[in-house]
């Protein structure tokens, strides 16, 4: 996920890495904040891996600034990670804002729908939270209200969701199922 924003945010615009960080933190920080100790040796691996490039500039007051671009082998594996998300970018709901904040990078509007109806087949899938064995129970079979709170939270947002997906199909010029 953390790899997958630094080329999003990077695909448009150069940047410090500072701000790139301000950036990935607007998008993920409220559930997973991003630590230098993190994000600094990400950058390093795509930089390694040729997917990124680092110049320097001079500070205006401090010590010089790096500044990073995406090389043209860097937009071509975020198009891939976009086209080809895996299981987990599709069905953890943090990795797949992730891959929706940057979706638009895909020129082509059917490898666009594909991705969309992956998301709308997981969501289609009868699920819960909460299960007696085998069988998912919904809100209103809990007595407890903090669980039934949960799934009814869940209820509405899915609802969103999937109203949203099939309005995005049909204006892709998908047949939503």
């Amino acid at each position: 996920m953390l790899e997958l924003a630094i080329l999003g945010f990077l695909y448009d615009v150069p940047l410090h890495g500072y701000v790139l960080r301000r950036h990935i933190a607007a998008l993920t920080g409220h559930v997973r904040p991003v630590a230098e100790s993190t994000l600094y040796p990400a950058i390093k691996r795509l930089e390694k891996a040729g997917l990124l490039a680092r110049t320097t500039e001079p500070g205006a007051v401090a010590a010089p600034r790096h500044v990073l671009t995406l090389t043209e082998e860097g937009r071509q594996e975020l198009r891939r990670r976009l086209a080809e998300p895996g299981q987990r970018e599709i069905t953890d709901e943090n990795h797949w804002f992730t891959v929706l904040a940057f979706l638009r990078h895909l020129d082509d509007p059917a490898a666009q729908a594909a991705v969309l109806r992956r998301r709308l087949a997981f969501l289609e899938e009868p699920a819960s939270f909460f299960y007696d064995g085998d069988r998912p129970l919904s809100a209103e079979e809990l007595d407890d209200p903090f669980r039934r709170g949960v799934l009814t939270i869940a209820r509405a947002t899915s609802r969103a969701e999937l109203a949203w997906l099939r309005d995005t199909l049909n204006s892709l010029g998908d047949v939503a199922r």
